[in-house]
Order: C-alpha cells, then structure tokens, then sequence
C-alpha cells in the first residue's frame, strides 16, 4: 500500500512540478506618479510576472549564463531527475535496482534542496504578513512657487506557480520517503 501511496503523491508532484515552473511566482509592479499642481502624471517603471523559467530566460538573455544555468539545474533538472527517479522505483522489478535508484535520490536530494531554497528566496524577497504588500515613497519639492509631487508605489505578489512549486517539493518529498520506507521494509 505504501508503495501505491509514494507514486500517487510523486505523480501529483510532477503533475503540480510544471504550474511551478511555469506560472508567475510572482508579480512586481512599480508606479511613478508626478503631481504638478492641477495635473498629475503617471507611469509604470517596472511591470513583471516571473516564473521559474521565465526568470531563468532573462537572466540567459541577460548574458547571466551561469546564474540562469544553476537555478535551472537546481530548480527544474535536479528535482524532475529526482521525482522521475523515485516514480521509477515503483516499477523495479527487482529489490536492489528499487535500493540502487533510492540511494541515488537520496544522495542527489541534498542538492535537490535548492529548489526549495529558490521558493525560500521568493519568500524573503516578498516577505509580508499576507499574500501582497505595496511599498509607497513620496517626495515634495517646492520650485518656483510651485509645488511638485513625486511618489512611487511597489506592489508584489505571490503568484500560482508558488503554490504550485511549493505543493511540488512538499509532495515529492513526502512521496520520497513514503517510498524509501517501503524499500526498507521489504528488505
């Protein structure tokens, strides 16, 4: 039963790997807005939906070859070879290929870790006490006799692909161990 439990979860795992990749973590925008008196200006500076691999093919465009390289080894290579891997093990016919593969998850799990690190960065990077925090500066000058208004505005927000990528390395770990320990067990 175990077993059937472990590729369940590793097959919603690679089911929700995907939306994780693919959808916006999330959403950046910034406004400038300029008050001049009895009319008033405004422009978007910075209007962004990043996902995983969009993220990854700016920084490449952005000739940031080795940084787009290792968030798409770390983020999608080493965590798709992992999930695959462990759903594999569900079709092994024999005890020692089932052991020979967990072993080898195991030992690539640890660099597996910075997938979760990379949702840990998003976190840090929109740490807020809900799901989106806006960020306001103002700045008034006095010229002229005539008063002149800058202000700024930044709204982020955490977008599907976190949930979903987030939902992918919890499952994909709980699948993992579900299916080590049925390993073990049958030893």
């Amino acid at each position: 039963m175990k077993k059937h439990i472990g590729l369940a979860l590793n097959l919603l795992a690679l089911a929700l790997f995907f939306p994780g990749i693919l959808l916006p973590m999330f959403s950046l925008n910034t406004e400038l807005m300029v008050d001049l008196g009895n009319s008033a200006m405004s422009a978007d500076l910075v209007d962004k939906e990043l996902s995983i691999m969009a993220t990854v093919d700016e920084l490449f465009h952005d000739d940031r070859i080795l940084v787009a390289a290792l968030i798409f080894v770390f983020s999608v290579c080493i965590p798709l070879l992992k999930t695959t891997l462990v759903s594999i093990v569900y079709f092994a016919k024999s005890a020692s290929t089932s052991q020979n593969l967990i072993n080898f998850v195991n030992k690539i799990g640890k660099w597996s870790m910075a997938d979760v690190f990379v949702v840990a960065i998003f976190i840090a990077v929109l740490s807020t006490n809900h799901s989106e925090t806006t960020t306001e500066h103002e700045v008034k000058l006095a010229m002229f006799r005539m008063i002149i208004e800058f202000s700024s505005q930044t709204l982020s927000s955490v977008g599907v692909g976190f949930y979903c990528f987030v939902a992918y390395c919890l499952l994909s770990i709980l699948g993992n161990q579900i299916m080590q320990s049925h390993n073990f067990n049958i030893k």
